[in-house]
Order: structure tokens, then sequence, then C-alpha cells
């Protein structure tokens, strides 16, 4: 019965104070049976570090050891968890070992490398300084949170770069949508090279567009065109009479006074702003503090069923004047279709027969 009695019990007779006693040595020479055990499981290799593991747990399960060892027992079993991968578990293991002993140094180096590892900065320096408050002269340790803090430089200044990207987006953003210009989903991306409307110092918008030709399945693309130049300026580059008529184009049916231009109406449905944002940032996940914002079309999770037309586009008129009709939704950039009115494919296309 004596086996039974708690420590801390009221007057414990000589008999049961010696085998309680009996019973910690036990506990105590179990625990270090199975740390030693433990140890040499991680000697064998990876194939072991498992059993290494429950070596270590059963040892600190026992509840025998100081506090010092009981430390130690974490700090290994943390180290092979570093080894498996298991960061979450080697972070905790090492903070266990050092709040039961603070002087704990490779508790320290492995508690950094877990943060580190897990991306948390910040604590993993904090462990590293622990560590060298300790041990001043430990070079592990030095190297160590040399690297971590050459991470953190790196991590403030990709940070600081990406806060700029998103304070531009947007007031890019917001031009685009002050301008009464409509963004729809992109398509043709892998045309365009994934090229993205920008701003001038004068805040004029620059657009790159696509000009296709169904006639041919050939395209042109404008890499910069100023939201207010004119379409005629631009066709007068692409078909001014110094230039050579394209390969596929062997009737030379596509001549300056020829052609035309159109684009799609009501391509919709139209992103939101935070859409817009992700859009402009090239996919990239939007910060938290703007991914909720307040969508500029309440219905754009519904279906939605628009009538198509081709439009023609004036050509003295400027991008602007047409980006901001009311029923043009560009693709993400702005999309306009090149045809000739000396091919019998004009009324072909316009007709839908083609």
């Amino acid at each position: 019965m004596a086996l039974w009695l708690e420590p801390d019990s009221e007057n414990i007779t000589p008999e049961a104070q010696t085998d309680l006693d009996a019973l910690s040595a036990l506990r105590e020479s179990a625990a270090i049976e199975l740390k030693e055990k433990g140890n040499e499981y991680v000697k064998l290799g990876k194939k072991y570090y498992k059993d290494a593991i429950d070596c270590y747990s059963r040892a600190i399960q026992q509840k025998s050891m100081d506090a010092v060892n009981t430390s130690i027992l974490h700090a290994n079993r943390a180290q092979v968890h570093l080894l498996l991968g298991n960061n979450r578990h080697a972070l905790d293991d090492a903070q266990q070992a050092i709040t039961l002993n603070k002087a704990n140094v490779k508790a320290c180096f492995r508690g950094a490398k877990a943060a580190l590892a897990l991306g948390s900065i910040s604590e993993a320096i904090e462990l590293c300084s622990l560590g060298l408050k300790e041990e001043p002269e430990n070079m592990e340790l030095s190297k160590l949170k040399a690297i971590i803090e050459n991470k953190a430089k790196e991590s403030a200044a990709a940070d600081a770069e990406r806060a700029s990207k998103v304070a531009k987006a947007q007031v890019l953003a917001s031009i685009i949508l002050d301008r009464g210009v409509s963004v729809g989903n992109p398509d043709y991306e892998e045309n365009t090279a994934h090229r993205r409307p920008w701003l001038d110092d004068s805040k004029l918008l620059h657009w790159p567009v696509l000009l296709l030709y169904p006639e041919s399945m050939a395209s042109d693309f404008i890499e910069d065109f100023c939201e207010f130049d004119t379409f005629a300026a631009h066709l007068d580059n692409i078909f001014g009479p110094d230039v050579a008529s394209p390969a596929w184009d062997s009737k030379c049916n596509y001549t300056r006074e020829k052609v035309r231009l159109f684009y799609k109406s009501n391509k919709g449905p139209k992103l939101s702003k935070g859409q817009l944002l992700g859009y402009l940032l090239e996919g990239k996940s939007l910060p938290t503090e703007i991914k909720d914002v307040e969508d500029i079309n309440d219905n754009d999770s519904q279906p939605y069923k628009y009538l198509h037309e081709w439009k023609i586009v004036p050509e003295k008129s400027s991008l602007h004047d047409i980006l901001a009709r009311k029923d043009h939704i560009i693709p993400g950039i702005p999309v306009f279709y090149v045809l000739s009115k000396g091919s019998s494919f004009y009324d072909d296309f316009l007709s839908g027969h083609w």
C-alpha cells in the first residue's frame, strides 16, 4: 500500500518513504535508460528516428528527472524532430527545454533553426540572442544569427517592394475606374506576355493593345498605346505606304484605306475592384488590408447573358474614347479585330458566318 502514497502525504511512515524513494529511483533509472536508448537510435540513422522520439517521450513521461536533465530530453527530441522536418514540434520542444533550463544553449540553437524554417524570423533571432547571452563565444549560434539577420533584411526588402507594387496597383486601379474603363476576365495572356497597363509621370494611362486578324488567325501587338493616342496614328504605322503587306495577305486586301477595327461589346462580366487589383498584381494574392474591398459590381457572382455585337471603332477616336464606352468590357487588355472592306470575309465575319 505504501507505493500508492503521494510524496507530500502527511504522517508518511519511514517504510512508505523507503518504498517511494525506491519507486522514484526505478523511474529515474528507466528514464536514463530510455534516454541512452534514444541516443543510440539517433546514431543508427533516419530509419530509427521515430523510435528515438518514442524513447525520449517515454523518458519525459517518467517525470523522474530534475529540470536540467528533463530540459536535455526535450532538446534531444527537438533535434530528432528537426532531422525529420517536423519544425513545429521541434520548436515546441526547444521552447519547453528553455523554460526548464534557460542555459540550455543547444535548445536555443535548435529552436532558432526550427523557427527559421517556419518563417518566424524574429523568434529565431530572439532564440539566438538568448543562447549567445549564455555563451557569447558560441560560433555556431553566431553564424546562425548572422544568417537569420540576413534573411530578415531580405524579407524586409521584399516586403517593402511588394508594398510599393501594391500601392502602385491601387493608384492604377483607381485611375482606370475613374476613367470609366471596365475590365473583364483576361484573355490572350499568352499572346501578350502577360503585359499590364501602366502610368507615366503625367498619370496618363498606357495600354498594351492586341490586334487580331480573324481572317488569317494572325495578330499584331502594340506594346504602348497611350490612352489619348488615336487609332489612326497606330494604323498609319502598321499599314503605311512603306510597310510591306504581311505574307498571309496575298491579295493585298489589308491596306490603310481598307482596314476597319471592331470590338466585341458586352464582353462581361467586369471585375470587382479587388479582382482588378489582383489582376494588376499579376495574379498574386492580395494583402489582407485590401482583400475585402467593395465590389464595383453587386451582381458579379450572378450568371451573365449578354447580346454580343460587333462595334466599329472610328479611326479618329482616342483609345480612351472607346475604352470608356458603357458597352465595352475589355478582356484584361484592349483587344480589337481588324477586317478588310476589300475582303469577302468582311461581311461573313460580321454576320457570324465564319
